[in-house]
């Protein structure tokens, strides 16, 4: 017997589609004086937020962010189901040190940057499954954490390439419920690990792009859907390289997105006002532009339907010195207004 929930080789759909009932975005102050500042909730100046290290940062923005969540919500850790969390540091730590501090029961996600669309499917599921009535999904990343754990020793300030990214420092969190007001997820599409031999760490964009392009045709096949169903479809954080490769890739597939189709990355900076080379990347990114940005123009009614593909590169620190490629994975995800 075929799954009853699922469309075609990859996508499934919800019967029963969970609502975003609440969010949260907090960013630094760099992601403040970008074009989106006004639309998330706390900017932090201090990159050390008060603590003694960048990771330590890093953890307390994603408590932050959680936090500001329940509360639009009106609800204790006690009330939530799940906590599914990831980031980009060794052994997803900020996010494991977060879900003690928390107290929630802990589920830890890693996608590198997709993780928080691939938290909100696996939270959508468990919701639909009527396996959790709450589920909080919420990710971060921090510019010089990422920096120095993937390239070079931030203090060392190694000039940066054109091609290159600037991680997001932030968190991002939604809360997902099987009642209640709000934007609903109705559909998910899980990705496939695409490789087709990029192996520059300055360069994510060029190994995220086949992997998105993939997600984007297969769900289109799988729903037969047409872009133009959709208002808005967005990648997590290709960047401006990344983005123009998976538009001709979506070409060649015979799929123009036209003016529809966008990044967070892209989003999320002024790249000639804040040097950001190819734009915006890191766990966070997809997430604060989707908790804030994305929810509110939904909210407002100026968008209806969105496709959501959260990206990310499946490389660690030691992979590209031992001459690994980098795979990509994009997993999808279509918020809908009620």
């Amino acid at each position: 017997m075929p799954a009853a929930k699922k469309l075609g080789q990859q996508t499934v759909f919800f019967q029963n589609p969970p609502a975003i009932i609440a969010s949260g975005a907090v960013v630094g102050s760099k992601e403040a004086e970008g074009p989106l500042g006004k639309t998330f909730d706390r900017v932090i100046d201090d990159p050390y937020h008060g603590e003694k290290s960048w990771e330590r940062a890093e953890r307390r923005l994603l408590e932050d962010a959680v936090q500001i969540a329940l509360q639009k919500a009106n609800l204790s850790p006690q009330q939530v189901d799940f906590f599914l969390a990831g980031d980009l540091e060794n052994q997803t730590e900020a996010s494991a040190l977060a879900a003690r501090d928390l107290g929630m029961p802990y589920l830890g996600l890693y996608g590198a940057c997709s993780t928080f669309y691939e938290g909100i499917t696996v939270g959508a599921v468990l919701i639909d499954g009527g396996f959790a009535e709450r589920v909080v999904v919420a990710v971060s990343s921090h510019c010089c954490t990422a920096e120095k754990q993937f390239r070079f020793p931030t203090e060392q300030g190694v000039q940066r390439p054109l091609t290159q990214s600037w991680t997001v420092t932030g968190a991002g969190a939604v809360v997902l419920a099987a009642g209640g007001s709000g934007p609903v997820v109705t559909h998910a599409t899980i990705g496939k690990a695409i490789d087709l031999g990029q192996g520059d760490p300055s360069n994510f964009g060029a190994a995220m792009a086949p992997a998105a392009t993939d997600t984007i045709v297969r769900h289109l096949l799988d729903t037969g859907r047409g872009p133009k169903e959709y208002d808005l479809v967005v990648t997590g954080d290709l960047g401006i390289i990344g983005r123009d490769l998976a538009e001709e890739l979506l070409k060649d597939h015979g799929f123009d997105l036209a003016d529809r189709f966008t990044d967070c990355g892209i989003l999320i900076y002024d790249p000639q006002k804040q040097d950001t080379h190819a734009g915006g990347s890191g766990c966070a990114c997809s997430a604060v532009v989707t908790a804030g940005y994305i929810l509110q123009q939904i909210q407002a009614g100026k968008l209806q339907r969105v496709l959501g593909v959260g990206t990310g590169a499946l490389l660690n620190a030691d992979s590209p010195k031992q001459g690994e490629t980098i795979p990509g994975i994009g997993h999808a995800a279509v918020i809908e207004r009620r």
